[in-house]
């Protein structure tokens, strides 16, 4: 299993998702560590587990254990995050806005690798699940913190296609499963 698999097993008529693939795994405004992070939390964030055995398997060479257990950690609180603070930022009543989380998020002031990497896969995450609120805040700190726009965009490129990779296999998968006799009569 490696990138290249999963490449192949992209079907012609996304083709360009394929292609794109490609590029970003050789795209170098990122340097390797926060580019292979960012694949490892996108496809724990797409849930599909094609896509997420086959970025491990590649990112797994790459990435230190430590790196490997931040990218998965981004990926595990943005998904709790993404949820409690696009509900209090979308929601009619501002109070929710003012009120303590009460959610535990130590790994955000300790991930275990370099702060803006984490921000850097977080951002990513956050850009798949959809809150802007996340997006914003993690956007400040890497722009504080010295990352350029194209860096912060081709790690949200990088999350877009891991997404649509992510829901092809899921819809190539449901495509191909067999209906059970009950159910074809």
């Amino acid at each position: 299993m490696s990138l290249d698999t999963l490449k192949n097993m992209v079907p012609d008529y996304a083709k360009d998702l394929k292609l794109n693939l490609g590029s970003l795994a050789n795209e170098d405004d990122l340097n390797d560590q926060q580019k292979w992070g960012c694949f490892v939390a996108c496809a724990m964030a797409g849930r599909n587990e094609t896509v997420i055995q086959n970025i491990m398997a590649d990112a797994q060479n790459i990435l230190s254990a430590e790196a490997m257990k931040g990218a998965q950690s981004a990926a595990a609180i943005m998904g709790m995050n993404n949820v409690y603070y696009r509900f209090a930022h979308i929601a009619t009543s501002k109070d929710y806005m003012t009120m303590p989380a009460k959610l535990r998020m130590n790994v955000i002031g300790n991930p275990g690798v370099d702060k803006i990497d984490f921000e850097l896969w977080s951002l990513a995450v956050s850009a798949i699940n959809g809150c802007g609120m996340c997006i914003d805040s993690h956007e400040k700190q890497l722009l504080d913190h010295g990352m350029t726009k194209l860096q912060i965009q081709t790690s949200v490129r990088i999350a877009a296609t891991v997404q649509a990779i992510s829901a092809i296999m899921d819809t190539e998968n449901a495509m191909n499963m067999d209906i059970p006799a009950q159910q074809a009569a």
